[in-house]
């Protein structure tokens, strides 16, 4: 429901872009959605999995099937805000970062009203990343942020092993590995309900926790 939506937000930001979107296999209507966008913008790459593999193996062919200098991982959903590009942006284009994660829990003076996540997701978030970063040496406030935004040239020796949500650790864990320079912003944030479609669960959480541990010592 939310994906011409969220490709209509991509496409207002001002910045010289190539969308691709992966569809996993969806069987809710978005192959229909899709062909409609598609007929309205020629330029958009479309790239659907023949069977649902996850979110890990979907960012894995996203970044394969990319061109540009800088890739920024971006939700089908509404709780992130495209808006926030330039500002994942600008550490890398002045020299300053590799990597550049939007933080939903950093403090923005400028958005004292921005909402945050429910209680249950917000304290798995902190938890995970309290790990993450006693595992990588990194001191994040956000791990989990689906708001990435990297260099391709750091990102070309990765190879992304993870299947579903375990991609964010994974991914956290070989970025520290590679001696990238990681920054944060904050970004802004909607949490959605499982109601609106939310699929992250405690099983993910206990994944992530030991993919944590895993890609600490793995390739």
């Amino acid at each position: 429901e939310s994906l011409s939506a969220i490709l209509t937000k991509v496409r207002a930001v001002p910045i010289d872009k190539e969308i691709i979107v992966i569809d996993d296999c969806s069987r809710d209507g978005t192959p229909d959605v899709l062909r409609q966008e598609q007929q309205h913008d020629p330029h958009l790459r479309v790239i659907r999995h023949e069977t649902n593999r996850g979110k890990g193996a979907a960012v894995r062919t996203g970044i394969a099937a990319a061109q540009g200098d800088v890739i920024i991982i971006q939700d089908a959903d509404l709780e992130y805000d495209p808006n926030d590009y330039p500002l994942l942006l600008q550490p890398i284009l002045a020299g300053e970062a590799d990597v550049v994660y939007g933080s939903r829990f950093l403090c923005d003076d400028r958005d004292p009203g921005r909402e945050r996540d429910h209680f249950h997701h917000y304290l798995g978030n902190r938890v995970l990343t309290f790990f993450s970063n006693l595992f990588t040496g990194l001191n994040l406030t956000d791990m989990e942020t689906c708001y990435k935004c990297m260099r391709r040239s750091v990102l070309e020796p990765i190879v992304i092993k993870s299947r579903r949500f375990t991609v964010e650790p994974e991914l956290t864990a070989k970025l520290a590995k590679s001696q990238a320079r990681i920054f944060e912003v904050p970004i802004h944030y909607r949490g959605r309900s499982y109601g609106e479609g939310k699929k992250i669960g405690w099983r993910d959480g206990v994944a992530a926790l030991w993919a944590i541990m895993r890609y600490r010592v793995a390739e």
